[in-house]
């Protein structure tokens, strides 16, 4: 990637980003992973969590965009990850590891089987 020189290349990098990330989530059939990056999330091994997953979901040939988010408010259960599949509703994993991240993808994602490590629901989305 060439170096930003300007604000308004940075503005237009980050506009074009931003784009990407929403029409991946708006994709039909597409499975959204947003896996919180913040620095409790990254101490825990969210890096690697998230370069796992994305290359096992290859492997498996699942339809999957990886979204990195700020904290979601789960500091104690860090590596986290919230899954969104369209249908279903949003369920938020914690300390995920790679064998973990292996259960969600074949087993929640793939054969809408329980896997454990789900974090309950503290909050209410507004539309």
């Amino acid at each position: 990637m060439a170096k930003i020189q300007t604000l308004a290349e940075l503005q237009s990098l980050r506009d074009k980003l931003v784009a990407q990330r929403a029409e991946g989530e708006k994709t039909p059939g597409s499975v959204v992973i947003k896996v919180a990056y913040a620095t409790c999330g990254i101490a825990a091994g969210a890096k690697e969590v998230l370069e796992h997953m994305e290359q096992k979901a290859k492997e498996l040939g699942v339809n999957a965009t990886f979204v990195k988010t700020g904290c979601m408010g789960y500091c104690y259960a860090e590596p986290t990850l919230e899954v969104l599949i369209p249908g279903r509703e949003s369920v938020v994993f914690g300390y995920v590891d790679e064998m973990r991240a292996d259960d969600i993808l074949t087993k929640y994602v793939i054969n809408n089987e329980f896997v454990e490590g789900i974090i309950p629901v503290n909050y209410e989305t507004i539309d």
